[in-house]
């Protein structure tokens, strides 16, 4: 079960259900829904605005059958969305093993900036189930090298705890200014796939007295347009028999 797991929580934080407009892809055997959204979409053109961002989709295979495991997870975001974290509480991985959801919103509350939940079908003894629980994104790391710590807990049929780490990077030049990644470590045998997930993003907070949000945008629309279209994000994704695959959410911003 911990092997349906590890597996389920790498796809959480691109991956998620009930999202309209998605960006369908396809490679083989292997189709990944891509899809997000954030509000509000009205934003000023020349400072950044807090936003709340929700992504995720869904993967399956084409002909019906088991889709492969994730192993490598990116996902970038428009170069004109901020991340926030100064004065944001953090928290550390090893304090989260071993704890439910419950246990964790105890020990990091302060530090947590999302939510989200995943569904999986799990093989066992020949027999198929479906599995879901529940996501906690905490903010981690340190100023210098800041991280995304995702805490996935499922209870039935056995109570499981998984924490993935996912790197944050922000490239000097392009579309996208903020990127998550993670790798995921081969599993010898799984014993599950993913079917679908979500992740939400609306923290803020104050800091030395002024209002902040963990995510800000602006739309920067050039001067005479009220809006327009933009790349929102691009999703990379990486599979178990060495397929990749990488699409990208165009959407739409009004100035305010």
């Amino acid at each position: 079960m911990r092997r349906i797991l590890v597996l389920t929580v790498a796809a959480a934080v691109l991956l998620g259900a009930g999202l309209a407009r998605a960006e369908q892809v396809q490679r083989g055997d292997v189709r990944l829904d891509f899809d997000g959204r954030f509000t509000p979409k009205v934003l000023p053109r020349d400072r950044d605005a807090p936003v709340s961002v929700l992504i995720g989709g869904s993967v399956s295979s084409v002909h019906g059958g088991r889709p492969p495991g994730l192993r490598q997870i990116s996902i970038a975001v428009n170069r004109y969305s901020t991340l926030y974290t100064r004065g944001l509480p953090r928290c550390a991985p090893g304090i989260l093993q071993s704890t439910s959801t419950n246990e964790a919103l105890e020990r990091c509350r302060p530090a947590l900036v999302g939510t989200g939940k995943f569904g999986a079908i799990v093989d066992f003894s020949n027999d198929q189930f479906p599995v879901s629980g529940r996501i906690l994104a905490f903010n981690s790391g340190n100023p210098r090298h800041p991280r995304l710590l995702l805490h996935i807990y499922n209870a039935n049929p056995a109570k499981t705890t998984i924490v993935l780490k996912f790197a944050i990077t922000h490239p000097k030049r392009g579309d996208f200014g903020t990127v998550f990644t993670a790798r995921i470590p081969e599993i010898a045998s799984d014993l599950g796939y993913v079917t679908d997930l979500s992740l939400h993003f609306d923290r803020q907070y104050r800091f030395h007295g002024k209002p902040r949000s963990f995510l800000s945008a602006r739309c920067a629309a050039p001067a005479g347009f009220g809006g327009g279209p933009f790349a929102f994000a691009r999703g990379r994704f990486e599979f178990a028999n060495g397929q990749r695959l990488s699409t990208t959410l165009t959407r739409v911003c009004q100035v305010r």
